[in-house]
This record gives structure tokens, sequence and C-alpha cells, in this order.
């Protein structure tokens, strides 16, 4: 099957089956039952390469170490991410077939720390989905912001918001939505 036709049943799928997406990856997974995350924070230096999903089950400490790399650089606030959102992180890497880490702008962001961005930009909402931890912004060097996009849309199973000018996007697993330029 081509990547054009994978994509094509995938987003038929996933359409299919949106209350039940988590389960809609399953074309993604490859020539094995996995799901993999490569993660760089360049705030922190940490790099994350981990399966967190196998078989139908969450790992328990790659989850631990995934919220511990996405956790509030600032005053190092951990909270659990979101696995709806890390699922999406992951398809939406399968279909840009490529092998580079995600580069983390933000994942979980506290109280405090969504409260000071906001009085500095407008484009950081009061009720962020960062605050609970089902958000990620990010970029990756070899691939555009219009690439990463339209991968995560290619998904149908949350929020996608495309930055251009900041060169990143935010994937989340609220409603299926999407904006940006």
């Amino acid at each position: 099957m081509t990547r054009r036709g994978l994509l094509g049943a995938f987003a038929a799928t996933a359409l299919a089956a949106a209350p039940t997406y988590s389960n809609a990856f399953g074309l993604l997974r490859g020539a094995g039952d996995i799901r993999r995350l490569k993660i760089y924070n360049g705030r922190t230096g940490e790099s994350l390469d981990t399966i967190y999903w196998i078989e139908g089950s969450y790992i328990k400490d790659a989850l631990a170490e995934v919220n511990h790399v996405m956790r509030d650089w600032r005053n190092n606030q951990v909270k659990s991410i979101d696995t709806r959102t890390l699922d999406i992180m992951a398809a939406a890497h399968n279909l840009m077939d490529t092998t580079e880490s995600y580069l983390l702008i933000s994942g979980y962001r506290s109280p405090q720390t969504n409260a000071m961005l906001r009085s500095r930009s407008s484009g950081v909402a009061k009720n962020s989905r960062h605050l609970k931890g089902e958000a990620a912004d990010l970029r990756m060097n070899s691939r555009s912001v219009a690439q990463m996009y339209r991968a995560a849309s290619a998904c149908a199973a949350g929020g996608v918001g495309r930055y251009t000018s900041s060169n990143f996007v935010h994937m989340d697993c609220g409603p299926v939505r999407s904006w940006g330029s």
C-alpha cells in the first residue's frame, strides 16, 4: 500500500471512529503494535526516545519519562500528559516519515507560567489545554510548519494550530479543529 493510500485509509478510519479515535492509530503502527515518541526539550537539553505503548497497553515508566521531559521547565512542575495527545504526536510523526525528534517548545504549563505568558502575548489562551497536560507545541528542523500541520490534521483527532511566523505547530487532544496560517 502506498503512503497516500495509507493516509486516505487512516483518515477514513479516524472519521468513522471519531468517538474512540485512540483505536484508529492502529494503521500507523507499522510492523509492530507499538507507539513511540522522540522528543528533544531545548530548554532543558533533555532527549527522549521511548516506546510508550505496546500491544494495547501504555508503559507506566515510559509515560513518567514523557511527563518529566514535557514538564513546565520554568518551575519543574510535572503533570501527566494526556495519552491522547501523545498518540496524536506519535501518529503525526509516523506520517511525516522521519527519524528526527520533535523539538518541544511547550508541553505542560503551570497556572503561574500560563499567566506570565498571557501577560506578554495575546496568543496565549486563559484556559489553555497546556494547563491540563493536553497540548504540545512542537517544531522540527527537517519538516516545515505546513508539513507538520498537514500530518497532525490528517489524524482528525484533536486541535491543530499552525504558527508559521513562530515556526511551530500546536497539537492537542481537544475537539477536532484547526487554526492559524
